[in-house]
Parts: C-alpha cells; structure tokens; sequence
C-alpha cells in the first residue's frame, strides 16, 4: 500500500500556518490500519480522509482544500466543517425558549442555516492531538454568540479507530437554556476525490419516513412515508435512479436535500450504507442521532479547486449529516434540542470503511 504523505503532500502545510485570532494548524491522525485523516483548526475541519479500496490503493474520499485561503474564499463555506452552534435550518433564524424570543442571522435565503452568518465553520477552534489516532477540538461559544443564548462549552473529539472507522464525539455544556444540533459537512466521494460524479455510488439509508419541506428548505413539520418514492432507500440503490423524477420534494431541494428519520431510538444504530460504484469502498453510519440530513450536491458548480486540482463540479460529493432535525426549535413534534443548565450533551457518531465483496 502507498503510504499517507504520498497524498498530504499535496495538502501543503505552510498555507495551513497562519493567525486569524489564534493559531490556525494542520494536524494529521492515522491508525495501524492504514487509514489516516488531516483537519485544520479553521472551522474544525476534516481535510481528507485516507482507506485503502479494493485494489488496495488509499484513496482520500473527503473532498477538500490545500489552504486556508481556499476554505474562506470558497463558494461552498462549509466543505469538511464542524458545524454548530444549531446545525441546518431554523425558520427565519426566529426560536424562543420559555417564551423569549431570540434571533439568529439569516444566512440562506429567509432562513438561518448552520448557525448563522458566522457559524462554527467559521471559528479558529483550540486543537490538541491526544495521541497519533486522536485529535481534540474545543470552543467556547458567548452567550449572545449569532443569537444564541448561554455560554457553551463544546468538545468535539476524531479518532481513528482499529477497524477503520472514523468515530466523532460531540460534547457541550451550557450555563443557559439554549438550543444544539452539532455535525461535521464532510463532503464525500467513496471514489475518490475529483473521480467524477456520485450518482453511480449506492446508498442506503435505514429510515421509513422523511421530513418533506417547503421551497425554502424549511420542514413542514410531517414525518411522510418514504415507500413508493424517490426517496426510499432502504433498498441499496444508486443515488441517481429517481434523483431527476418529477417530484414536488426533488424539485424544492434541486435534488436530494433532507432529513430522514431514522429506524429506531437506540444509540449506535444504523444509519445507513454507502459504496462507492469503481472504488468498492464501503462507509457505514452509526450514530446516535435521530436524523440523518442526505444532500446530493446539488449547488456545486464547478466554482472551486480541491486539493487534488479537480473542481468541485455538479453532484461530484455528497454528505450524510447525522444530527436533529430542521427547525427543531419550531417544530414541538420533532425531538427536542434543548440543553438546560447542568445537563450534558452527547453524541457519537461512527462512519466506518471496509472494502465490499
């Protein structure tokens, strides 16, 4: 197998060792398995991510920059972020906890999407390498900080595990009622970074309904069947099958942009399955989320340069966000995510590769 620095090579430290505020990293993590990942400390992000396929050549399936200067100037603002404090949409940015009203910017539209207009993917986070598998991200979100009330604490833990798993830990403490939905927006490509479109992987996901949405991406607050519709994938098919069908919900998310509900309530469970169609690789979810946000790429436009040199053209990566729903707040059929005061939030979410057979 080729070794890890054959592909950060590329990545170019230097134009990762800047001060915005604090000093912005790079920081590389590997296991004994031959998996490896990089992050930077601006906005928390995942970099690239290093498995082996099935020729057992180690492909880098994140899609990412080779700066930092990328990362800001890019179109798309949330490549690879740790994304926080509220993940997804909140209508109109407007939410209220025990009958104050607060207001986050309006970042997307009419509404206010992965915590406003300075949102965690912003933020130059504390970093701290545990050990060669493991890298620990800090913040500390003001009260008041795009709205949000409360002071949080939030620790966010990657590790690479032995059974090539990338496991990430979400914890955060509040001295204030307030709301949180934390995630990571990697991007990805089980085929390689600029190997062409996803639309040929298959996926998976184990869920029965969806949260359909209004054309501002906004839930209508239904949970909805996914059975005898395009968005019914708990059958392994390829992303692209019914993605062009003439469909009220396609056509508001320009594709495949939603929450799906997932099967069950216990932690750990499984989200869902994807293998990318040349690699053979396969990426596994498990999480303790209730949802899973499955967005198919449809805004990239070939407006940015990965890392690679590819440009990130249409419908070239994909995300399964694990997280709460949209517009939770507004929402009093949907899991709640309010933290009080002395409570503790916690969540585990695993995406795990192996090769199919």
């Amino acid at each position: 197998m080729e070794c890890w620095w054959h592909f950060t090579a590329y990545i170019g430290k230097i134009f990762f060792n800047k001060t915005y505020g604090k000093k912005v990293a790079l920081y590389h993590i590997e296991n004994k398995q031959h998996m490896s990942a990089d992050f930077t400390n601006f906005g928390g992000r995942i970099i690239s991510l290093i498995v082996p396929n099935k020729e057992g050549k180690m492909t880098d399936v994140v899609v990412g920059f080779n700066s930092v200067k990328a990362y800001q100037e890019s179109s798309e603002p949330y490549f690879g972020a740790t994304i926080g404090r509220y993940g997804n949409r909140i209508a109109k940015g407007n939410f209220s906890i025990d009958g104050i009203a607060y207001h986050s910017p309006n970042n997307n539209g009419p509404n206010m999407l992965h915590g406003g207009t300075k949102g965690y993917q912003n933020v130059v986070w504390d970093a701290v390498k545990l050990n060669d598998s493991t890298l620990q991200l800090t913040y500390l979100s003001a009260d008041g900080e795009m709205g949000f009330p409360g002071n949080l604490d939030v620790k966010v833990i990657y590790q690479l595990t032995a059974d090539n798993s990338l496991k990430i830990t979400y914890t955060a403490q509040t001295d204030k009622k307030t709301v949180v939905n934390l995630t990571n927006h990697a991007f990805f490509n089980l085929n390689g970074e600029g190997s062409g479109t996803i639309l040929d992987h298959h996926l998976q996901i184990v869920a029965n309904t969806y949260t359909p949405v209004d054309s501002t991406l906004i839930p209508t607050g239904e949970l909805v069947e996914v059975k005898n519709t395009p968005f019914d994938f708990n059958v392994l098919q390829q992303i692209g099958k019914r993605i062009n069908e003439e469909n009220e919900q396609l056509k508001n998310g320009k594709g495949y942009d939603h929450n799906y509900v997932l099967n069950g309530n216990e932690k750990g469970k499984h989200a869902a399955k994807v293998i990318g169609d040349k690699s053979g690789i396969m990426m596994d979810i498990y999480t303790d989320e209730p949802g899973l946000q499955f967005y198919s790429g449809n805004f990239m436009k070939g407006n940015n340069i990965f890392k690679s040199g590819a440009k990130d053209d249409f419908r070239t990566a994909f995300c399964l966000e694990t997280q709460h729903f949209p517009d939770s707040p507004n929402q009093k059929n949907f899991p709640s995510t309010l933290l009080k005061p002395g409570e503790r939030y916690n969540t585990v979410s695993v995406y795990k590769f192996s090769i199919t057979k």
